[in-house]
């Protein structure tokens, strides 16, 4: 399970199917899914999104790209699927989650808190 996770983390932006996840920990595929989720609390599917999503919330704080731009980068098929997936995670869209940032490094507050405060939800 560990290779198969460190494989998604490594490889997080590229398309990856729970078949080749399962070959990596030397599995069926419907028990590496029953034993993902036994494991680390979550199925493989949201694993991927959530560190896809991590990923994107680095890129939205750090550069002035397009929200599009980043979607794409971080493995994300569309524009649509990234803004669901990223609201229903961190609880705000991409957009609203880059001008609270933006905010929050201007108000001067420290680091630490604001990636407390702008953590996603598990």
């Amino acid at each position: 399970m560990l290779r198969a996770r460190d494989a998604m983390d490594r490889a997080y932006a590229q398309p990856l199917d729970v078949a080749d996840l399962a070959r990596i920990a030397h599995v069926s595929p419907a028990h590496f899914t029953r034993t993902f989720r036994a494991t680390f609390g979550e199925t493989p599917h949201r694993y991927l999104q959530r560190r896809r999503v991590e990923r994107a919330m680095s890129l939205l704080r750090e550069t002035d790209r397009s929200v599009t731009d980043i979607c794409f980068e971080v493995g994300f098929g569309s524009p649509a699927t990234f803004s669901r997936t990223f609201r229903d995670i961190v609880g705000r869209s991409p957009r609203t989650y880059r001008k609270e940032a933006e905010r929050t490094e201007a108000a001067g507050v420290p680091t630490c808190f604001a990636m407390a405060w702008m953590r996603p939800r598990s």
